[in-house]
């Protein structure tokens, strides 16, 4: 058995300082040792595939991290596992615990990923090893998930049995509190029109993020390619996969990196899906973070099905959430406003309607999802 501080220590030496993740019992004893310290970072996020996704955008920001999660959440985290860290090539530690382990008493719920964890890794291509359970071999594991990473620029995984990790009282429970925010909710409408389109919104985005000082996120499908097709810069980042995660993808981005603008460009069927990220962006975020959603109340790439989103007040759930300030709309005029926020002390929410359909001859990137992180890494003077 070892100490939360005998683990947590030795990754501070390689650089690891922000820890996401959802708890579990297992990890109890590493949560409650980053709690404790106020020069470490613990984010709470709503699922693991948020977490993970927020784990992301905090390296590529320039700041080692790592997630934590029980290997029930492996399945919520399965799909920023496959289409963002594999495809963008983004290293990061996991640590993930072994409830259900062959041969241990454990609840029901935990019999079938207790023996598959290890195969479900393999199979997403993602190496792991046992965490270590005594001091000496921590330093060791390190450098091997090190060594790893470095070299492919993928994740690595730790799998904690139980009763690795000696108890850890927590001491300083401190989150922040955003109730007290201004969170009145401004609407720019013309209840006489709603023609207003993707193409012409994003021309306007552009206008309003200068290239050396904002970083645009576009969510996958239609939005990242129409983004692409108008202008092609260093600051873009084309969501290619992993539906849902652009918001927790852009909040680490915004942890990590506090001197840049981060504008996320999100849809109703994105946010829907992982709608519990809000709470943790009103909670967690500053005010360089711009989330912006364009509502067609459709899947518009699959073939238009409509999605719940006409009986949604997104721009409440966003105040509801922490937000600074949440501006809401189907006229133009909602991005300036978004724009032109100055006071605020967090980050700050726009939901313009907008209609469906795209432009003709839609293209998609011609650059790989890899060179785009990388160029806008070298970009903004970031490195794993």
């Amino acid at each position: 058995m070892i100490e939360a501080k005998d683990f947590i220590e030795a990754a501070r030496e390689l650089g690891f300082v922000r820890y996401t993740g959802v708890p579990c019992s297992f990890l109890t004893p590493f949560i409650n040792y980053v709690i404790n310290d106020d020069s470490l970072e613990y984010i709470a996020s709503s699922n693991e595939g948020d977490a993970l996704a927020t784990t992301s955008g905090s390296v590529i920001g320039g700041q080692r991290s790592i997630v934590m999660m029980q290997n029930s959440g492996l399945g919520n985290a399965v799909s920023p596992i496959t289409s963002l860290s594999y495809v963008f090539r983004i290293p990061f530690l996991i640590i993930v615990t072994h409830r259900g382990q062959p041969g241990i008493k454990d609840e029901p719920q935990h019999e079938l990923m207790g023996k598959i964890t290890k195969d479900l890794l393999d199979t997403m291509k993602v190496p792991s090893e046992v965490f270590p359970n005594e001091k000496e071999a921590i330093i060791p594991a390190l450098k091997r998930a090190e060594k790893y990473m470095t070299k492919e620029q993928r994740p690595y995984a730790l799998i904690m049995n139980k009763g690795t990790v000696a108890p850890e009282k927590l001491h300083n429970q401190v989150l922040n509190d955003v109730t007290k925010r201004k969170k009145e909710i401004q609407s720019i409408l013309d209840v006489k029109s709603n023609n207003l389109n993707r193409n012409t919104v994003l021309n306007c985005i552009i206008k309003n993020t200068p290239k050396e000082k904002t970083i645009l996120i576009a969510t996958t499908g239609y939005t990242g390619r129409e983004l692409f097709s108008i202008e092609d810069r260093d600051n873009h980042i084309y969501m290619v996969g992993s539906m849902g995660c652009a918001s927790s993808f852009g909040l680490g981005l915004a942890l990590a990196r506090p001197d840049l603008k981060i504008v996320v460009i999100d849809g109703d069927g994105a946010a829907l899906m992982r709608m519990g990220n809000f709470t943790t962006i009103g909670t967690y975020a500053g005010n360089n973070l711009i989330h912006i959603l364009l509502d067609n109340e459709v899947h518009d790439s699959t073939g238009a099905q409509s999605t719940v989103s006409k009986n949604v007040n997104f721009a409440m759930i966003a105040k509801a959430s922490g937000y600074g300030a949440a501006i809401c709309g189907n006229k133009l005029e909602v991005i300036d406003e978004l724009f032109s926020q100055k006071e605020n002390d967090g980050p700050i929410f726009g939901h313009l309607k907008i209609c469906s359909g795209t432009i003709e001859n839609l293209p998609r990137p011609n650059i790989s999802p890899d060179q785009i992180l990388r160029r806008m890494m070298q970009h903004i003077n970031a490195s794993f």
